[in-house]
């Protein structure tokens, strides 16, 4: 029996560039960067004070007061996000099978900043006054469950934590799903809110953040040889993806096909990759493979890229080990040099500048390329984008632990 063909048809993104995709597209385009100094809270005494924080957000404009106070904001961002996304897919839920509509989300660190917030409570004010909304507000699978309850989605509904991975996890994941004939259509991507005090210092300390304070626009350089780690984010994505056959049905826009999904596990170091990127290269080439597809059908990458050392050298040595001969010919960008780094939410806005890639048949360049890396020999898209035939994309997504994840998706073609 033949899978299902799954498309795309909705899109919602929050990000530090842009609070909904077209302006965060407009702005990949632009090559303009979300990244900028810290105004969420004091900075005095921290080594790093940029981030890429969410811009001109207001939650009320969204959510009822009383409502938008029980929930973390990574759950405020989810919902907002998957609003954009369900309305963008013309998802009129009164007339569709509910059970078979499922929520598959991704979060690095869910609600962090509610943990923080109540762990201060019970210090200085003691247990009586902890929130009876503490842990519903801080579970990472909330987010997924306020979007089911939001849009009475009762079909499989999952939360997926593989740190820098979870959201391309999640959009694999939920692949799986609708083509084992679980779900005719999901709502997936991921969301992350962790542009705290306590979590820059923890990442500054392991020095796994650049420290260009004084340039934030420029902070951010994947695959450039000056490159001295990457911008903590925070934002939505989120993609309402079904079976072709249910997209046609409801007359459904269809923006791509979701052709093929690719994990492994390096196995080899907790925060780092392995070297050469053989646990990357092992996701790459089974996602090309589910896919259907060879290497040299592949037209633009967008790439993990961080901007640290050991990540951006590595993941070129993956791209090249797996695409051989035909990887002179790529196109690769890391859009984190506009967006910052989202954890957990990163795949899914990266998966979005994918899809609006082969829509647009442009792709958005890696802003801050000013000196070559040797370890580093790819065409990186350097500063400006580039229009040229996109037909199929690939977006890889790695994390601590060595989770490697890595998505492919084709221009649609309606074959019927």
């Amino acid at each position: 029996m033949s899978k299902p063909k799954v498309v795309i048809t909705g899109l919602g993104a929050v990000a530090p560039n842009g609070n909904n995709v077209d302006t965060f597209w407009s702005a990949l385009v632009a090559g303009k960067s979300g990244i900028d100094t810290i105004k969420s809270y004091d900075t005095t005494d921290h080594s790093v004070t940029i981030a890429g924080e969410i811009k001109n957000f207001n939650y009320e404009d969204h959510l009822e007061r009383k409502d938008a106070r029980k929930l973390d904001r990574f759950t405020i961002l989810a919902l907002v996000a998957a609003k954009e996304a369900i309305n963008n897919a013309k998802l009129n839920l009164s007339t569709l099978d509910s059970d078979k509509i499922g929520v598959i989300l991704g979060s690095g660190v869910g609600g962090v900043a509610t943990l923080i917030e109540q762990q201060n409570v019970i210090q200085d004010r003691g247990p009586k006054r902890v929130s009876p909304h503490f842990v519903p507000k801080m579970i990472a699978n909330i987010a997924a469950g306020h979007i089911a309850i939001r849009w009475n989605l009762k079909g499989p509904n999952q939360t997926i934590v593989s740190a820098c991975a979870s959201a391309t996890d999640a959009i694999g994941i939920a692949l799986r799903l609708i083509q084992s004939g679980d779900a005719d259509a999901i709502v997936t991507g991921g969301s992350e809110a962790s542009v705290l005090p306590l979590t820059i210092a923890g990442f500054a300390n392991m020095r796994a953040l650049s420290t260009r304070n004084n340039d934030p626009k420029a902070a951010s350089r994947p695959f450039d040889l000056n490159r001295d780690g990457f911008i903590l984010s925070e934002g939505a994505g989120i993609l309402v993806i079904e079976t072709e056959e249910h997209a046609k049905a409801r007359n459904a826009p269809i923006l791509a096909e979701l052709a093929g999904y690719g994990a492994s596990d390096d196995a080899y170091h907790v925060t780092q990759p392995s070297e050469g990127g053989v646990g990357g290269a092992k996701a790459i080439h089974r996602a090309i493979a589910n896919a259907g597809l060879r290497p040299e059908d592949i037209s633009y990458i967008n790439a993990h890229g961080t901007s640290t050392p050991h990540n951006d050298k590595n993941e070129s040595k993956a791209i090249r080990t797996v695409f051989g001969n035909h990887t002179d010919k790529l196109k690769v960008s890391s859009t984190k040099s506009m967006t910052g780094h989202l954890l957990g939410a990163s795949g899914a806005v990266e998966a979005i500048a994918s899809i609006k890639a082969i829509q647009q048949q442009i792709a958005p360049p890696t802003i801050n390329y000013q000196t070559p890396d040797p370890e580093c020999e790819l065409d990186y898209i350097p500063n400006k984008a580039q229009s040229f035939e996109i037909n199929s994309v690939m977006s890889n997504s790695f994390g601590f632990g060595g989770h490697n994840g890595v998505l492919v998706f084709k221009k649609y073609t309606n074959n019927t």
